[in-house]
């Protein structure tokens, strides 16, 4: 299993880079702002999100904006702030310890956007993986995802992909993290390389470190 439905290999089509770039342009009224998101103008209200930026406050000539759990402060004129894109980490934890389980796998109790999920390790996987029922149970709007074609010991079969929120194990979690959705059914949730990528892995006999780069 671990090989037929993980290498997913470079037939994935490459995800395009989610860092943003928001700037406070006007107010209109007390609980409305003028934000420049990407450079594309947007009227958001207190509490409102437009394109993953929350307004929380709206204040004397500043807003504050709120993105993936992160509080930005911006002022009017100044120039753009950059807020929390892929490959961001939080801040809470650095390192996981993983023990080696059954058939020599490492596997892990986590979260992907917020709710739980249990992971195997997978570092043929180019992206973390999952089945479309997994997809299901997370809420996931996978079919409309870009599709793209993997290639595995069955031969090639479609995938959606995806960009998860957040994915967390124990107190690390990070953010933006690319995946694909399979119609395979699946035990776990593969935890590959879009995940594994962001940590420095050492291996001490039946124990996988992973410490945060």
């Amino acid at each position: 299993m671990r090989r037929g439905l993980a290498l997913l290999a470079a037939a994935l089509l490459p995800f395009a880079a989610m860092g943003q770039s928001v700037s406070l342009s006007g107010s209109l009224g007390a609980s409305k702002a003028l934000l420049l998101i990407d450079g594309q103008p947007h009227t958001v209200s207190v509490g409102a999100t437009v394109k993953g930026v929350t307004l929380t406050r709206m204040g004397d000539g500043e807003a504050e904006v709120v993105v993936n759990g992160r509080a930005s402060l911006l002022r009017l004129g100044a120039a753009p702030a950059a807020v929390v894109g892929a490959g961001a980490t939080s801040s809470s934890g650095s390192q996981i310890v993983l023990p080696v389980g059954q058939g020599g796998h490492f596997t892990a109790n986590g979260s992907i956007n917020g709710k739980p999920v249990r992971f195997m390790v997978d570092t043929g996987a180019t992206v973390v993986a999952m089945s479309a029922s997994e997809a299901n149970r997370l809420g996931l709007d996978w079919r409309r995802g870009e599709r793209a074609v993997s290639s595995t010991a069955g031969g090639l079969v479609p995938v959606y992909q995806v960009m998860l929120q957040s994915v967390r194990i124990g107190d690390v979690e990070v953010f933006n993290v690319e995946a694909v959705v399979m119609q395979a059914e699946m035990p776990f949730t593969l935890l590959g390389n879009s995940f594994l990528g962001r940590f420095s892995m050492r291996r001490d006999g039946d124990t996988m470190r992973l410490e945060r780069r």
